[in-house]
Parts: C-alpha cells; structure tokens; sequence
C-alpha cells in the first residue's frame, strides 16, 4: 500500500463509546493511525482536512457475522464487491462466516481469503473458523491452528450441531484456547423442512413452520453446555423474545456469554412475508411482533450487545423460485448503519448505545483491538451525517447481492466518508 497522508478530520461530533467520549473533537491522523485526538500534535501538518462539521464521527463499524461468499461461491459475491459495499457502509471491519467453499477449517483456506481481502484493501477481513471438518457435526478441526493463523472465533454457523456429546467436546476444546464460540442456535429437528415462523402467517400461506421453540430448545441445552465446559459463548442472529430472556438471565450469572441480534429482525416480522415475499426469507425466520418488542428491548437495555447485518448476498435467480426453494438471507452491509440509526429515530436507542452495538460491543465479545479511536489505534473512521435524509434504492446498490426487502425506504443518517487504516475508502459525491 502507498504511504498514507496526514489527515485533520475537523469540526464533528466525535463518538467513541470504547472511550466515553461523546464531544465535538477533531481527530489528527498519520501513517494509517490515531495521532491525537483533540488538540493538533507539535509540528503536525495536514496534507488533507475533512470537513466533518454538523456531522458524526465514530469509530469504523464491525460487522460481527458475514457471508462474504469468496471462494466457492463467486457468482453471488466476491470479496472485492462485498469489501466495497461494506465502506460505503461505513464498515471497516468484517466477520466472515466459514460457509466457503473449499470451509475455513484449516489456515491455508484463511490464508486465502486474508491474501485476496488485504489486495482489495477496502475492509479489514477476519475469520471465524470452521468448529468441526467440512461444518459437518462430527471431528472437531484444528482450533489451535485456526486460532495461531489469526481466526478470532470458531463457529459451526447454520450447519446446527445435532450431536450434544459433538458440541460439548468442541466448547471444551475451544475453551482450552480461550477462543469465542459463536452460536446459531436451532434444533434442526424441530427446524425440520421449515421456511417461515410458525403461525398464522405460515397456516395461511400454507408454508412449514418453524416454531420459536427450535430456537429455546437449542439456547437452552447451549447454555447449560456453557456453563459445563466454561467457554466463551456468543449467541449469534438471535429471534425470539424468550431466547433473549434465556440469555439475558444467564448473563447475570456468567458475564463469558454474550449476543447479538441482526438488524432486519429489530423491524420486520412474520407478516412481512405475507404475499410470498421472498425477499424477506431470512434464517431463522422473523417472527412476532412480541418478539420484535423484546428484542428492541434486550438491546436497549444492554442484554443484547451487538447489532449486526448477517449479510447474505445471492444472485436473482435464488429469490426467484417458489417460496420454499428460495434461498434465505438478505444483503444487510449497506442497511446496517441506516436501520440502527432509524432505531435512534424511533427513541429505542439514544445514539451512543447505538454505535456501541456497531463498534465497541463486538469489538468486546471478540477481543478485537478495533472499535475505538485511541491515540495508537488503527485510523478506521466512518463519518455520517445524521440529518440527512434519502432513499435506499436496491437498484444502486454496491453489493453484488441486491436481495433487499428495504427497497424504497426513507433513512435519516448518511455515510458520508468511511476510513480504514488512515486511507479514504469511500467518500460521498454530492449531487
């Protein structure tokens, strides 16, 4: 990479809940790092000034959880196009899922995906390994391995671990290494061939339910293998009320559990599905308006510390089949920042809870040294203006995945200038 220049970002509203800062301070940058924040440092000389007056400035969000679909599965996205759509985003720091192809279960598919995501250069990219072989729920992978090849995080993702005795020996093995597992929890045997929450929805549409009782039942026995092997559990695309109450109870007595929620579950529901609409088919499925309410509140209240997209990009054609064949998931890395921020505007959450769960929450539950903006810390910004109102429009999309149910919705709040490490990735054109 070229040298970065020496950057004054002057005149915003700086918010850094790492820090507890939330004051008008300018940011002085150099050689891809915080400098000073507040007053200039002796000598410093702006080669570029950000006018960020009237505007917020926060650290760059993390995206806890996406599905970047490089390699093996190119014809929905690629690194380079979801990297983009991720600093347009104001997103500087990517999760990614081992859902590849060939799985992120050994250091060289890691080293891959590394290689490819630091020659784009627009987002930092970190792994969560593979816990077992192939995501198969039967011989453990090489943690160890993974974890000294820089994965942050094991997880099984969405292949659901149906063997108990399997997912204790791999919470044991984990916790030896002190690594995060991160948890999608369903019982696949009451998921069965479900697409849509079990209710009133499904019976009309006359689709296969899945009840909330797919994602307790797992929660449950989760929890009590947490509490038995002592690892580190994140709770990850949680959607049901009782299960945020499952957890929010567990945390009170071991403070190693943690969750996150994603975003489209805090806004849609059950009915949204209602006319087939495949472009709110997402895994697990949205459910109730009590849910929704709970979980809006369990993220208010601090239960729920991380909000993130659960991005899934597909082609066309996978939302274009019948319903049930349909593939789930929506393309969440451009919405991200505009729905929290419509969480602000709807009085759920006040603005520095709100980059909390964006920065400083996953950044926590990961051990990242990334979401903050400390003298020394890598110069990742995202920049916004909150009063400035647009609409999202699926077909302006940067993400290669344009499968969105927020077609066509009005946001208040807008990236307007995203940072990785001291170099400008994205910058609005203003009209």
């Amino acid at each position: 990479m070229n040298r970065t220049p020496n950057i004054h970002v002057h005149g915003g509203r700086l918010i850094d809940p790492a820090n507890g800062i939330d004051e008008p301070l300018d940011l002085w940058l150099a050689n891809g790092r915080v400098l000073a924040v507040g007053e200039a440092p002796p000598g410093f000389e702006a080669e570029v000034t950000i006018d960020a007056g009237g505007q917020v400035v926060c650290p760059g969000l993390i995206d806890l959880g996406v599905y970047l679909r490089e390699p093996g599965f190119e014809h929905k996205a690629t690194i380079a196009s979801e990297s983009r759509a991720a600093a347009r985003g104001g997103i500087t720091t990517l999760i990614c899922m081992p859902q590849t192809e060939p799985v992120i279960d050994t250091p060289a598919v890691w080293e891959l995906i590394r290689r490819r995501a630091k020659a784009c250069g627009n987002a930092r990219v970190l792994a969560m390994g593979a816990l077992t072989q192939d995501l198969a729920g039967e011989q453990l992978a090489e943690m160890g391995a993974l974890q000294a090849a820089g994965c942050v995080a094991v997880t099984n993702g969405r292949n659901r671990l149906a063997n108990t005795l399997v997912a204790r020996r791999a919470m044991e093995y984990a916790s030896t290494f002190d690594l995060p597992v991160v948890l999608c929890s369903e019982d696949p045997h009451l998921k069965a061939s479900g697409v849509v929450h079990e209710g009133a929805v499904a019976t009309r549409l006359g689709l296969p339910g899945i009840p909330s009782a797919a994602e307790t039942v797992a929660v449950a026995r989760d929890l009590a293998l947490t509490e038995h092997t002592g690892c580190r559990s994140h709770f990850h695309t949680l959607s049901t009320g009782r299960a945020a109450e499952m957890i929010a109870q567990a945390r009170r007595a071991n403070r190693r559990i943690s969750a996150d929620v994603a975003v489209h579950q805090l806004f849609l529901m059950e009915t949204d599905v209602d006319g087939f609409r495949a472009e709110c088919r997402v895994d697990p499925p949205l459910r109730t308006h009590s849910d929704r309410e709970r979980l809006r509140q369990a993220v208010a209240e601090g239960e729920i510390e991380v909000i993130c997209s659960d991005h899934q990009p597909h082609e066309a054609d996978a939302k274009s089949e019948p319903f049930p064949a349909t593939a789930p998931g929506i393309s969440g890395l451009e919405t991200l920042l505009p729905l929290t921020l419509k969480l602000v505007e709807e009085g759920v959450l006040d603005l520095p809870r709100a980059i909390a769960c964006l920065t400083a929450g996953p950044a926590r539950v990961l051990g990242l040294e990334q979401g903050r903006l400390s003298p020394g810390a890598s110069a990742d910004l995202c920049i916004f203006d909150p009063g400035a109102v647009w609409t999202f429009r699926a077909d302006e999309m940067t993400s290669a995945g344009r499968n969105t149910p927020f077609d066509g919705w009005e946001f208040c709040g807008r990236v307007t200038h995203t940072l990785f490490e001291g170099r400008i990735t994205f910058k609005l054109e203003r009209p």
